[in-house]
């Protein structure tokens, strides 16, 4: 399950629904799959703000991850809806800050992330900053 609505210019809301594939033998959903919930929740907050990673990579740009921490506080079971919510907290330069929380369906917190990604030109390898037209919306969503 994947839905996403805008929750304010600056936080969307992603759900997932854990399978069973991605628990462990304690029965927890295993912690590197939160990676993967957190980039769902990355790429359709982009969508709802009218960007997509398939354009930018048709454009010449990738975007990819510098650097990754994550809090957990609970773990995740089988077949919870889980709430992430997605939050672009800084667009400056190459560089593209996100903020996910993970909550259960009792609405408790999971966990806590951050991400930052680089703009850069696939053909150079170089960082570039963002296009303008996504700077623009970006940085709008980050100071409202």
């Amino acid at each position: 399950m994947q839905h996403i609505c805008c929750m304010s210019k600056r936080t969307f809301i992603t759900q997932v629904r854990v399978r069973y594939a991605e628990t462990d033998r304690m029965g927890y959903c295993y912690y590197g799959n939160f990676a993967a919930f957190f980039e769902v929740g990355r790429v359709e907050a982009l969508r709802s703000l009218g960007f997509s990673y398939r354009k930018l990579e048709d454009e010449g740009i990738i975007l990819p991850v510098l650097d990754y921490s994550v809090r957990y506080f609970k773990p995740a079971y089988y077949d919870e809806v889980l709430t992430i919510e997605t939050s672009i907290t800084e667009v400056k330069g190459a560089r593209i800050l996100f903020e996910y929380t993970t909550k259960n369906e009792q609405g408790e917190e999971l966990n806590k992330a951050k991400t930052t990604l680089v703009f850069v030109d696939a053909k150079s390898g170089r960082p570039t900053k963002a296009p303008e037209t996504m700077a623009k919306v970006l940085n709008d969503s980050t100071n409202n």
